[in-house]
C-alpha cells in the first residue's frame, strides 16, 4: 500500500482539471444568474453534492478503496481538491469581471459555489488519471 502524498504534480492536475470545466461554465450567463437566484438551501445541497462526489471518486479511484491507514490523507485530498477548485473558479470569474468580492461578496461566493460543482469533478478526474 502506497503512502499518501501531495506534491506539485497533484496541485497542477487539480488546477488544470478545475480550469478545464470552470472556463466554459464561468462564461455562462446562466451560471451567473443561478448564483444570484438560487435559494441558500440549494447552494448548500450543491456544496454537499460536490464534496460527496469528490469523496466517492477519491475513495474509489485515487485511493482504490484503501483508506484504513490513510484516512487523514483521504480527507485532506478531498478538502484540497475543493479548495483548489474554489481558487481556480475565483480566478476565472475575476478575470471576466463576474466575481464581485469587493462590492457584492455574497453574490461572488454564490457564483463560486455554482461553478465549483462541475469544476471540482473536472479537478478530481484529472488528478485521478495516474494514481496508484
Amino acid at each position: 500500500m502506497k503512502e499518501w502524498s501531495f506534491n506539485f504534480e497533484d496541485l497542477s492536475q487539480l488546477s488544470i482539471g478545475a480550469f478545464a470545466l470552470a472556463v466554459p461554465i464561468s462564461f455562462s450567463e446562466e451560471a451567473w444568474r443561478l448564483g444570484e437566484t438560487l435559494p441558500v438551501l440549494n447552494l448548500v445541497y450543491i456544496t454537499g453534492l460536490s464534496i460527496l462526489s469528490l469523496a466517492l471518486f477519491t475513495y474509489q479511484v485515487v485511493f482504490q478503496g484503501e483508506i484504513k491507514k490513510r484516512r487523514l490523507g483521504f480527507i485532506l485530498r478531498v478538502f484540497l481538491a475543493y479548495i483548489i477548485t474554489g481558487v481556480v473558479v475565483a480566478l476565472v470569474l475575476t478575470s471576466i469581471d463576474k466575481f464581485p468580492m469587493a462590492t457584492e461578496p455574497l453574490i461572488a461566493v454564490r457564483r463560486l459555489i455554482v461553478v465549483a460543482m462541475p469544476a471540482s469533478m473536472g479537478a478530481i478526474v484529472v488528478d485521478g488519471l495516474d494514481k496508484e
